[in-house]
């Protein structure tokens, strides 16, 4: 396999402690509704997206899956993901569009696969994976006159662009 060089990310607790209010609206967003989008590469490299249902847990945002899913193995074989919130009915998008970008770190520790059975009580057996984000990105209508794009990266402040 080739070497991919991916960017070093961070986990949600340290997401949440560096812009508070963009974690509080994304974690609102994908609290909302069960199902989500999750986008990773094939073999070939061209992307496959699938439902995903998430979990913010402990201080970090976790993905389980099914045994020998097509994204558990394509996250296996390269760990870069996109995750998107259900935008739920409709056209209203309360709270905005969310997007998390990032790495997904397969956790095979027994412990620690206890401990995340004993809070979400997953089918077994199953693959967990938690993640480092290396952006999260929000876009939002303001005042019905402006679109706004909030983006967060490891170690820089939020970014918030606004145009008619």
């Amino acid at each position: 396999m080739d070497h991919i060089d991916v960017p070093t990310g961070t986990n949600w607790a340290a997401f949440a402690g560096a812009a508070p209010d963009l974690a509080s609206i994304v974690e609102e967003r994908f609290g909302g509704f069960t199902h989500h989008v999750l986008a990773t590469l094939r073999k070939d490299g061209s992307p496959r997206t699938t439902g995903l249902e998430v979990r913010f847990l402990g201080g970090e945002l976790w993905f389980g899956m099914m045994p020998d899913s097509l994204k558990a193995l394509d996250l296996r074989r390269d760990p870069r993901f996109a995750l998107q919130a259900n935008p739920g009915s409709g056209t209203e998008m309360g709270g905005g569009d969310v997007r998390i970008c990032g790495r997904a770190i397969e956790v095979e520790d027994p412990e620690t696969k206890a401990r995340y059975t004993q809070e979400v009580e997953p089918p077994e057996p199953f693959h967990l994976f938690r993640t480092e984000l290396t952006e999260v990105v929000r876009t939002h209508v303001e005042d019905d006159k402006y679109l706004v794009v909030q983006v967060w990266k490891p170690g820089e402040p939020v970014r918030t662009l606004k145009r008619t």
